[in-house]
C-alpha cells in the first residue's frame, strides 16, 4: 500500500498502524471515555495494563476511533431516512436491529450544553430509548403528611436504555433519533411513549418520526412550572402559595387540565415584571392539553417522567464532556459524543470490532 510500511514485527504482534496493539487501544478508548479528562484515563490505562501511554496518545486513539464511529452513524441514518427504492419490501429492515425491543417502549429527547472552542457554549442534542416494565401498584409511603398521588398507580420501570448525542440541529437530530429507534425496532412495538419537557422542536420531530407515540409532558416539567409561577405570585415562602400550587397539581394528576387554566388566567400574568416562564404559563398548559392526560397515561401504565433523558444528559455527555477551559473542537467534541452514545449504549465491543483499523 503506498505511504505505508510494514513491519514483520509489527505484524507477528498484530500491531495497528499506529503500532499499539488493539488490545491496548480497547483499553485505552474505553479509558478516555469513561474518565473526566485524558489524563486520569491515562493514569488509570496504568493501573489497568501494567505499561504507560501519554495523554496526547491516548487522547488521539480515542478520538480517532470516535471519528470512525462518527462515519458509520451518519452513514447509518443516510440509510435509514433514504427515500424508498423500487422494488424494497416494507419489511426490509434497513438498520441491523441490537436489543430489540418487544413488548413496551419509551422515546425521550432532550439537550445540554457544552463548551466548542470558537464557538461558546451549544447545546448537544440527545435522544433515549428505553424498555417500559409495568408492574402492579405497590404501597408508597407518605412524605410531609400527604399520601403519595402515585398509591395506586402501576409501578413503571425503564430499563435497558440506548443513547443517541451529538452536535445537531433539529432536523439532523430527528435523522439519529429515527435511526436509533429502528436499531431498537420500537418501529414495531406494541406501546410507545415519548415523555420529554415539552419544547415544540421536540414533539415535532418525534411526531415525524413516531406519530404512534403517545407523546406526554413529562410531569415534573409541568410540577415545576405551576411552583415558578406560585412564587413569584404569591411569594417564596407564602402559605397561601402552597395550597394555590397544591390545589392546581391535584387537578392536573387526576386529568383536569381546563381549572389550572383557568386559575392561570385569573392571575393576569401577562405583566413585564414577570419572568418568561411565568407570564407564559396559560400558554404551555393550554398548548400541551392533550400531552397532560396524566389520569389516562397512569392508568394505561405510561411513564409521565422524563428522567432517563435527563440523567441520559449528565452521564453521556457532562460527566465527560462538560469541562472548564477552553473547551473542545467541534469535530472532536462530535467524534467524542459518537464514541460515549455506543459506550453508555453498552455497544463498546461491537462497534469496536465494526470500525477496526487494518493491521499494519
Amino acid at each position: 500500500m503506498q505511504g505505508r510500511r510494514f513491519f514483520p514485527l509489527d505484524r507477528k504482534l498484530q500491531l495497528r498502524a499506529d503500532h499499539w496493539s488493539e488490545g491496548a487501544a480497547r483499553v485505552a478508548t474505553r479509558q478516555g471515555l469513561m474518565a473526566k479528562s485524558f489524563e486520569l484515563a491515562a493514569e488509570a490505562y496504568a493501573d489497568a495494563v501494567g505499561g504507560s501511554m501519554s495523554s496526547d496518545s491516548l487522547r488521539r486513539i480515542t478520538e480517532d476511533w470516535g471519528r470512525r464511529v462518527e462515519v458509520q452513524r451518519e452513514e447509518a441514518a443516510e440509510r435509514a431516512n433514504a427515500p424508498a427504492q423500487r422494488g424494497e419490501s416494507p419489511q426490509e429492515r434497513r438498520i441491523v436491529e441490537v436489543r430489540p425491543i418487544v413488548g413496551q417502549a419509551n422515546l425521550s429527547t432532550d439537550g445540554g450544553m457544552v463548551l466548542v472552542r470558537g464557538e461558546g457554549w451549544k447545546e448537544v442534542k440527545l435522544t433515549t430509548i428505553s424498555e417500559v416494565e409495568v408492574s402492579p401498584a405497590e404501597e408508597r409511603p407518605a412524605k410531609a403528611g400527604r399520601a403519595s398521588r402515585r398509591a395506586k398507580d402501576p409501578v413503571v420501570k425503564l430499563k435497558g436504555h440506548s443513547y443517541q448525542a451529538g452536535l445537531w440541529d433539529a432536523d439532523t437530530m430527528a435523522l439519529h433519533q429515527y435511526t436509533e429507534g429502528l436499531r431498537r425496532g420500537i418501529d414495531h412495538c406494541q406501546r410507545l411513549s415519548s415523555v420529554n419537557d415539552g419544547a415544540p422542536w421536540i414533539e415535532r420531530i418525534t411526531q415525524l418520526n413516531f406519530p404512534e407515540a403517545v407523546q406526554i409532558v413529562d410531569w415534573s416539567h409541568a410540577q415545576g412550572r405551576l411552583w415558578k409561577v406560585g412564587k413569584a405570585v404569591f411569594g417564596e415562602q407564602s402559605t397561601e402559595g402552597k395550597a394555590w400550587v397544591e390545589d392546581q397539581l391535584d387537578h392536573l394528576w387526576a386529568g383536569e387540565p381546563k381549572p389550572v387554566e383557568a386559575a392561570l388566567a385569573g392571575l393576569d400574568l401577562d405583566q413585564e415584571r414577570w419572568p418568561d416562564e411565568v407570564r407564559q404559563a396559560p400558554g404551555y398548559f393550554e398548548s400541551n392539553r392533550k400531552r397532560m392526560r396524566y389520569h389516562e397515561f397512569r392508568a394505561e401504565g405510561y411513564p409521565i417522567g422524563s428522567g432517563t433523558v435527563e440523567s441520559g444528559i449528565n452521564t453521556v455527555v457532562h460527566h465527560r464532556m462538560k469541562r472548564p477551559g477552553r473547551g473542545w473542537q467541534r469535530s472532536n467534541a462530535q467524534a467524542m459524543l459518537a464514541g460515549l452514545s455506543e459506550l453508555h449504549s453498552g455497544r463498546f465491543d461491537q462497534a469496536r470490532k465494526a470500525t477496526l483499523p487494518l493491521a499494519a
